[in-house]
């Protein structure tokens, strides 16, 4: 088989139709993705559909500078979310920028004042004794909890019943009072034991401190008013799993809410008997010694470690559901483990049907109640509906006088050539509005202002590309070459530079998106998502359409319109091949 000759490709002069059909096929079905994910327009940002952007800065205790690092900021971030997620707000973002900051975008309809001091504050974390708790879909008293030890072993159990040793297991089942009377008697008991005790803010079930006459009618009626709370208490609803007993003092019973896989559950609890910043360490193990799984320790402060020895002392003491402790992070209890016996030594163990994430998770929100990182604002951008609209206005008007400037160029210096070149930027203007459709559900991306300029600047680089392959083919045409030679001539070396070019775009683009935050990411992205989709179009479509229509005869004769008319371009006369004359013949060898 003869090899083409140097300097052809044969296949890419012959089958450019595979190239233009892969590149079709691609838009068809992504288009048609987009139509079937329901999502038909990007998704906007806070800049043109209105709303509130906060961000927040993380400002480190003195001498803990390494505080601020990913796994810090990430956890700041689910303990946002949650904040933002109680005010039952739809599409909003909290992420972390850059290694210190904190973007959170709430969309219109949303107080913004609520949300501010909502995400702005730091998160309380408290451990309290659990009074009572039942699911709150019924009337039975539930232990739905892992259990805490100080003994690395535990196994999983479908009783209510903890263990009498230092290790117990997970309960995920209820057991069901007597009675609704009962279980109100018990409730009240509690509080009155809860309101009798000075001396620690365990749910003991009995008092042995006899306060004042005065002072026994207010608690009493502080216990009454608490368990009335506690009974109307709808944890099935949304609004009530994120406010309840939220703001709660420390040093008050209160009541709350906490979902166990995937049922909510009401507490009683009691005071607060060991703060979050107690907790010096809190991570998740796989334990393989016992065959444990998963399971979160914990290690506490000095004083944490004497605090939580006196309460687990206590709580051992009574019966489910008055052996446990709830862990209440922003008023919601995240977990609820019971304990058979006193925790001494400074460190525990939360153990039971952990998943890695469930564990990570938890031991995540443990440690952020110890960070030492507060959150600073550094700016807060508050846009109306309105406004943002006539942005959005605004830059789509720019956006077609500049498709217009192009084309008009296109048309008045390349002529036919523009039939190339205008369909090209259709193609990637097509693929750039549906993908930038279909990442807004898929990775959250939204379409700001920034990234509406930066798309606008994207029409001139697609172009600059069209122009750098258009005057490569003139260059070869000027040579006195015809159009098909010129053509398979012109791209390599027009291929080289709109690859370096496009290359020193998209380096530009990833740059700008790692140090920048905030809003300028969005221009950042856009730029490195067309200058990535314009390779795509030159290679796919722009080079294969070229190659089809150098056969046709109005670009092969160079026609006076189609942009590569020798005559007009100065081109050299056609280049022959001349034979060499042949060598005079030696007389002597004749």
């Amino acid at each position: 088989m003869a090899a083409p000759k140097r300097g052809r490709s044969a296949s890419a002069q012959s089958k450019p139709g595979r190239s233009l059909a892969l590149i079709l096929i691609a838009i068809v079905a992504l288009t048609g993705g987009m139509f079937a994910s329901g999502h038909t327009t990007p998704r906007l940002g806070i800049d043109l559909a209105g709303g509130t952007s906060i961000t927040l800065r993380a400002v480190p205790e003195k001498g803990q500078e390494s505080a601020v690092n990913k796994t810090n900021m990430d956890t700041a971030v689910d303990i946002m979310n949650r904040r933002v997620n109680g005010l039952g707000v739809s599409e909003a973002e909290v992420q972390t920028q850059g290694t210190r900051n904190i973007i959170v975008n709430i969309p219109k309809g949303t107080n913004s004042e609520e949300a501010r001091q909502q995400v702005g504050t730091t998160a309380k974390l408290y451990f309290r004794p659990v009074l009572a708790t039942e699911a709150s879909a019924g009337t039975a008293t539930a232990s739905p909890s892992p259990s805490a030890s100080s003994s690395a072993s535990s196994s999983s159990s479908s009783s209510a019943t903890p263990k009498a040793t230092g290790s117990s297991s997970a309960s995920s089942s209820a057991t069901p009072s007597a009675s609704a009377t009962s279980q109100g008697r018990a409730v009240s008991d509690a509080l009155k034991a809860d309101s009798t005790s000075s001396a620690s803010p365990s749910a003991t079930a009995s008092a042995s401190a006899t306060p004042s006459a005065t002072s026994s009618s207010a608690a009493s009626e502080a216990a009454a008013k608490l368990e009335a709370q506690y009974t109307a208490l709808d944890c099935s609803k949304k609004a009530v799993q994120n406010t309840a007993g939220k703001d709660a003092k420390a040093t008050d019973a209160t009541v709350a809410c906490g979902k166990v896989s995937g049922v909510w559950y009401k507490y009683l609890l009691g005071p607060a008997a060991v703060d979050g910043t107690d907790v010096k360490k809190a991570q998740a193990v796989y334990n393989t010694t016992t065959a444990a799984g998963w399971q979160v320790t914990m290690d506490f402060t000095g004083k944490g470690s004497d605090k939580f020895a006196k309460i687990t002392g206590e709580l051992a003491k009574n019966t489910t559901p008055q052996n446990e402790f709830g862990i209440v992070l922003d008023g919601q209890v995240v977990s609820s483990p019971y304990v058979s016996s006193s925790i001494t030594g400074g460190n525990a163990e939360i153990s039971g049907s952990f998943t890695q994430e469930e564990a990570q998770s938890l031991a995540n929100m443990l440690s952020y109640g110890a960070l030492p990182l507060t959150f600073k604002e550094d700016s807060v951008t508050t846009v109306t509906a309105a406004l943002g609209g006539e942005q959005l206005h605004a830059g789509l008007i720019a956006g077609a006088i500049g498709l217009a400037l192009v084309v008009i160029y296109l048309l008045i210096f390349y002529r036919g050539l523009s039939v190339i070149a205008i369909p090209s930027l259709l193609v990637s203007a097509i693929l750039t509005y549906v993908i930038m459709a279909l990442l807004g559900p898929g990775i959250g991306f939204a379409l700001n202002l920034p990234a509406v300029c930066g798309a606008i600047v994207a029409i001139g680089i697609t172009a600059d590309s069209f122009i750098v392959f258009f005057e490569r083919i003139r260059d070869e045409i000027r040579e006195g070459r015809s159009l098909r030679p010129s053509v398979e001539r012109a791209w390599p070396r027009a291929r080289r530079t709109i690859l370096v070019s496009d290359f020193v775009s998209f380096l530009a683009a990833a740059v700008l998106f790692i140090v920048t935050v905030g809003k300028v990411q969005g221009f950042a992205f856009t730029l490195g998502l067309t200058t990535v989709l314009d390779v795509v179009v030159v290679f796919l479509f722009t080079k294969p359409l070229m190659t089809i229509l150098a056969r046709r005869k109005f670009f092969a004769d160079g026609h006076k319109w189609s942009g590569i008319d020798p005559k007009a371009l100065g081109a050299k006369p056609p280049l022959r091949r001349t034979r060499r004359p042949s060598a005079p013949v030696d007389p002597k060898e004749a």
